[in-house]
């Protein structure tokens, strides 16, 4: 995501590359960053002061862990950075420290940066509204063997967007796991299934079972680019903007 992310600045109007930073040790320090994306040097190399970035930079895309993240936060708090985060498995603890930060400065937090992702959650919850509990709701979602989160923050955006278009508290009627004789299927509960093989990039589908007929929302991402071009775009939506925490339905205006 990060050379991805890059090669998105370099070749987007209106963008200019001010730093990266990696974790100390990491190979990449000193390398230059364009041409860890495939781009011609710009002189521009990885640090791992990830301050120096912050201070240097009108708005930082965050594409990393939950424990960088936090400090990641706390640094666009302090710099008056403004933040977009793409990082997923962040707990509810760790969700106050940019809570904090969106204080301070404007921060566009989103479980998927796609614009066609942005639209299914949209439709999730207008579809598990008009549909209500005659139909079951199970989220599927399918990853690369390397994704270490589960159910992928994505997935659990759509349960929440199908628990908020029915009007029900997801954590009060999720499944996330079924194994053995678990008896019949609980009325009204959202279902999560994780899939972990090869390099798929991502794939998502809602299911709303109902007797005698189904109906299957589905999104396939082909490449990450599509998360690196919605970040770039939330980025540059990010100027002039108050503090708050932002989400992608308010950049893409949904």
């Amino acid at each position: 995501m990060g050379r991805m992310l890059i090669a998105q600045v370099l070749g987007r109007d209106g963008c200019e590359l001010a730093g990266g930073s990696d974790i100390p040790g990491s190979d990449a320090i000193g390398k230059d960053l364009a041409t860890l994306a495939g781009c011609d040097a710009t002189g521009i190399l990885v640090t791992d002061d990830a301050n120096a970035v912050f201070a240097a930079a009108d708005v930082v895309v965050d594409f990393t862990l939950p424990q960088a993240t936090i400090g990641h936060a706390q640094l666009a708090a302090k710099n008056g950075t403004a933040l977009v985060i793409g990082t997923t498995g962040i707990n509810a603890e760790q969700q106050k420290a940019i809570d904090a930060a969106a204080t301070e400065v404007a921060v566009v937090q989103a479980a998927n940066m796609s614009a066609g992702i942005n639209l299914l959650l949209g439709l999730t919850a207008q579809v598990a509204g008009i549909l209500g509990e005659d139909y079951d709701i199970e989220v599927v979602e399918m990853h690369h063997r390397h994704k270490v989160d589960a159910p992928s923050g994505t997935a659990l955006a759509l349960g929440h967007a199908a628990a908020d278009g029915r009007g029900v508290d997801l954590e009060a009627v999720s499944q996330r796991v079924r194994d053995g004789h678990t008896g019949a299927r609980r009325a009204g509960d959202i279902g999560f299934a994780t899939l972990r093989g090869g390099d798929v990039v991502g794939e998502h589908t809602v299911m709303f079972a109902g007797e005698g007929e189904s109906v299957a929302l589905t999104h396939k991402a082909g490449s990450r680019a599509v998360f690196a071009r919605g970040a770039i775009r939330a980025a540059l939506w990010c100027d002039g903007k108050a503090p708050g925490l932002y989400s992608m339905h308010d950049v893409l205006g949904l």
